[in-house]
């Protein structure tokens, strides 16, 4: 799957908004933590991997990954 350099960074970009919101709200977290582990995760690295296609993916699908990183200490 192809996709322009800018799209992708435009789609990245709209994903952690919406996945550092969940994660304030469902880890009742501020926001400066909420980035901490967000940039800190395999699946933001992942996320920054156009080959991963997760940047096509819904933000809950994507938050449901992060979630499971984080209460295992792996991506899945």
């Amino acid at each position: 799957m192809n996709v322009e350099q800018k799209d992708f960074e435009f789609m990245v970009d709209v994903l952690t908004r919406e996945l550092i919101k969940l994660l304030m709200e469902r880890l009742e977290v501020d926001m400066k933590t909420a980035f901490d582990i967000f940039y800190n995760s395999d699946t933001y690295a992942a996320l920054n991997r156009p080959e991963s296609g997760l940047f096509f993916q819904s933000p809950k699908y994507v938050y449901s990954i992060l979630d499971n990183e984080i209460k295992t200490g792996k991506m899945g």
